[in-house]
């Protein structure tokens, strides 16, 4: 049983509310001896044999494992599945919509948007534990789309967050001009940080027909600022370039968050 509460915030709608979490390194779930022995040896006996898509090895038609020394446990601490050194995981059977966006039906699309709006809706229910950014855990978070080390932080607040991004550099004279009002931005009051996935391009989300069935990929999640679900989701990939058109469909659009977005990335780099 989830020792969850549930409050209420200004406008009266309820929010859960985790239980206090203290900073550091995700831990393993379900971390037995036995059950560390059957995925490791039935990694060892079937990686030959199974199908494989990169790091992920089908050990049956409905059970997966991803595993690899750079496996991240806050993926694992999301999902709350079993995780070591791998994080086992149930299949799920539905196809990324990118395959065939553009030739899907309005209609057919409209389903889809909506559904992913009320599902980040629901994330936005859960209200933070404190003022931190950070993973799930309250740890160390990850995203190789950010110069410097993929794993970085926790955060005591956004604008530490902010610090980092743009790599310590704080206000001078001799600043851009841009750099100089990103700056400022970064400083300005920001509401409490939300629960965000941080990458949900169309190839990380799962559907089968008009329903969808599944989110992926969920190294990337943590306590972000508000706009950084919008943000991330509009740079996408060259695979993607689609998926632009229809960010604001299921995110609030904020472009004044992403134009400063576009000026960090412009001085201080994103890959």
């Amino acid at each position: 049983m989830s020792n969850a509460k549930t409050i209420e915030d200004k406008q009266g709608n309820q929010m859960r509310v985790p239980p206090t979490i203290v900073p550091s390194e995700s831990k393993p779930i379900s971390d037995t001896y036995l059950n560390r022995f059957l995925v490791l040896t039935s990694i060892k006996l079937l990686k030959h044999f199974r199908p494989r898509n990169g790091g992920i090895l089908f050990l049956t038609d409905k059970i997966c494992v991803k595993y690899g020394s750079l496996k991240n446990l806050s993926e694992a601490s999301t999902m709350q599945f079993i995780s070591w050194t791998y994080i086992v995981m149930e299949r799920i059977h539905g196809d990324m919509i990118g395959r065939g966006w553009t030739s899907r039906a309005d209609e057919s699309k409209a389903k889809i948007l909506s559904q992913l709006k009320e599902m980040v809706a629901d994330m936005r229910r859960i209200a933070p534990p404190n003022s931190a950014v950070s993973n799930v855990d309250g740890g160390i978070l990850y995203d190789s789309r950010i110069y410097g080390p993929m794993r970085f932080g926790p955060f005591k607040n956004i604008r530490d967050f902010h610090k980092h991004l743009r790599g310590g550099l704080e206000t001078h004279v001799d600043n851009p001009d841009d750099v100089s009002s990103l700056i400022a931005w970064h400083d300005s009051p920001f509401p409490a940080p939300v629960l965000t996935h941080g990458d949900l391009s169309s190839l990380n989300i799962l559907a089968r027909g008009d329903e969808v069935v599944g989110i992926i990929d969920w190294e990337t999640p943590g306590w972000y600022p508000d706009y950084w679900e919008y943000t991330t989701a509009s740079h996408v990939n060259p695979q993607n370039l689609f998926w632009k058109e229809e960010v604001d469909r299921f995110l609030e659009p904020m472009p004044k968050e992403l134009a400063m977005e576009e000026i960090r990335q412009k001085y201080f780099g994103d890959v």
